[in-house]
């Protein structure tokens, strides 16, 4: 995108803030008039006192005194202002853009996450916005301040002396034009510097999340020579910016002695020509170096404002990406819900070209019958399981629930209906008591400790220094794998879904923790239609039915002792496995 297609990305944020961005301006305007009305009273009184000393009486200097305090203090007022408030509006333009990014992110399916780093999109919210605050504030009111300047610089010169004011503006859109080879290649280099520093976040986080790991292995070494050519590289971004605004800044520097050059050499032969007073030539200077100014403030902000830019044009990247699962028009609400699911001829694909993962794939289930998926990796029972409560959308045929196509129904009404319990447990960095209570956000205390008893997790909560006020750390890494399953399934039972998915929810349970969090599995799931992905024979024995998965579809289904009596696919794997694990992922 161009920088004005950028710029126009931008502007309903600022739209909000019209009233705000129009006095922050107007502030600028008062400041940048205060600037320019000083070379004109020296000018006056220079020219008084060379032609005549008398003209320049008390009475006028104190006048023209007063005048000069009187717009200061104007001055001092707006550049206030616009420190504080024109700031604040930036920040507000940045918070506003990154909520904007956080809410479209919420609704950018599996796929999105499965091939981008987090680091990538921690830095897209933090680093890239922190420049547009800047951007925000300072992009139009620097600009605005400097066509103020240059304008009217040019109709207060062109009447002093029209020659060598022409000879003094060529030079400025020579300073631009010259300058922008440099202003270019900073801009590449902030886009590379921006996409490394989320790759160097990804590593990091990388890094430290697993740090047990790299300090059970003692790979410290490993993990420091992987970090420092992350960080090197870096650094090698940073010089190629760094290099391009030196040439940036050397050329524009060289620019403004060609012009001082112009006024001394041209301003002094029209002086010894009698075409300009001396108080003009002081006037001259003065602007030249007001206008030199405000191309140097122009020319520094460059920096900040290719930052911004790309800021901008990431955050665009990310919030022009296309939510591949979305409502339809006139979605209906999910309600009275009985449990009845069923699969028609789905076939589904992770991604167009890719082998299909289910083909022709039907499954029905009944109200409140418990269903266990069992099979080797990539039969497919984690895709059947994902795409009930639509992480994915069929590539083929359709999934219903109660009679009804599971995509005619609201993707919130549909995920309210749901639990899922996974193998991988999930706790956010708090207490135990906001983790529950995840499951309904407007829970009571009461039902809270309910959900406890019934998972099985009051006792150990209560046994901790604080209860339910304990803080579990990040990821819950204060608590064993059994409590944190636990703490997970009392989140369900707050929920209370119709529908319940189970994933590998105690395969990575020691045997004691297994049996206690499997006696709050089947108190959850009675009264409700559960799908369980299972590995382990205790979590699917008492299934009503167990599906037999290869990478070919569904091979066997019944309960367990039909299955057994048929001394088929599921037999065999049985009597291999024991009353171990069955399937070994």
């Amino acid at each position: 995108m161009t920088n004005i297609q950028l710029i126009k990305s931008v502007i309903p944020y600022f739209k909000k803030y019209k009233n705000i961005l129009f006095l922050d301006l107007l502030c600028a305007a008062l400041t940048t008039a205060s600037e320019m009305i000083l070379p004109l009273i020296l000018r006056h009184i220079t020219n008084l006192g060379i032609v005549d000393r008398t003209s320049l009486t008390l009475e006028l200097i104190t006048r023209l005194s007063i005048l000069f305090v009187v717009i200061k203090i104007i001055e001092l007022v707006a550049v206030y202002y616009m420190a504080s408030i024109g700031h604040i509006m930036g920040a507000k333009i940045e918070t506003d853009m990154r909520r904007d990014v956080y809410t479209h992110l919420q609704t950018l399916s599996d796929n999105f996450y499965n091939e981008t780093k987090v680091g990538q999109i921690m830095s897209r919210m933090t680093n890239d916005l922190f420049d547009i605050t800047e951007f925000s504030h300072h992009c139009p009111e620097e600009y605005f301040i400097g066509a103020i300047k240059l304008i009217v610089s040019f109709i207060i010169l062109v009447n002093i002396n029209v020659e060598l004011t022409v000879a003094i503006f060529i030079m400025i859109p020579i300073m631009f034009i010259s300058s922008s080879k440099f202003r270019n290649k900073m801009r590449k280099a902030a886009k590379k510097q921006r996409a490394h520093v989320g790759d160097l976040n990804s590593s990091i986080e990388d890094s430290l999340l697993g740090v047990r790991v790299v300090k059970s292995f003692a790979n410290e070494d490993i993990e420091l020579e992987k970090f420092q050519k992350d960080n090197n590289k870096f650094l090698s971004i940073k010089k190629v910016f760094y290099k391009s605004m030196a040439g940036f800044s050397t050329v524009n520097r060289a620019i403004d002695g060609i012009m001082y050059l112009i006024v001394i050499v041209f301003g002094g032969l029209l002086i010894v020509k009698n075409k300009l007073e001396p108080g003009d030539m002081v006037a001259y200077v003065m602007y030249v170096t007001a206008l030199l100014a405000t191309v140097k403030r122009i020319i520094e902000f460059t920096e900040q404002f290719q930052k911004g830019m790309t800021g901008i044009e990431r955050f665009n990247e990310i919030i022009s990406i296309k939510p591949e699962i979305t409502d339809k028009e006139n979605a209906i609400e999910l309600k009275d819900v009985k449990g009845e699911i069923e699969f028609r001829n789905v076939s589904f694909r992770y991604k167009e070209g890719l082998e299909k993962v289910l083909d022709d794939f039907n499954l029905s289930i009944k109200k409140g019958q418990n269903i266990a998926l069992v099979g080797p990796s990539g039969s497919g029972k984690t895709t059947v399981c994902a795409l009930i409560p639509r992480f994915y959308d069929v590539s083929e045929g359709g999934i219903y629930l109660d009679g009804t196509d599971i995509r005619d129904f609201s993707l919130k009404s549909l995920r309210n209906n749901i639990g899922i319990v996974q193998q991988d447990v999930y706790l956010f960095s708090g207490t135990i008591r906001e983790n529950i209570g995840y499951g309904k956000p407007e829970a009571g205390e009461e039902e809270i400790i309910e959900a406890a008893k019934l998972a099985g997790a009051y006792d150990f909560i209560m046994e901790l220094d604080n209860g339910f006020d304990t803080y579990v750390g990040e990821r819950g890494v204060k608590l064993s794998g059994g409590q944190k399953q636990r703490i997970s399934i009392a989140r369900v039972f707050l929920k209370n879904p119709p529908i319940l998915i189970l994933d590998e929810a105690t395969s990575a349970l020691d045997n004691n923790s297994e049996a206690i969090v499997q006696s709050s599995l089947e108190m959850l799931s009675k009264g409700r239609t559960t799908i369980t992905i299972a590995h382990r024979l205790t979590t699917i024995q008492n299934a009503d039915m167990i599906i037999v998965m290869t990478q070919d579809g569904i091979v066997e289904r019944g309960n367990h002792q039909e299955l057994m009596e048929r001394r088929n696919y599921y037999y065999d794997l049985y009597t291999k496995a024991g009353n171990n694990t069955i399937f070994s992922e």
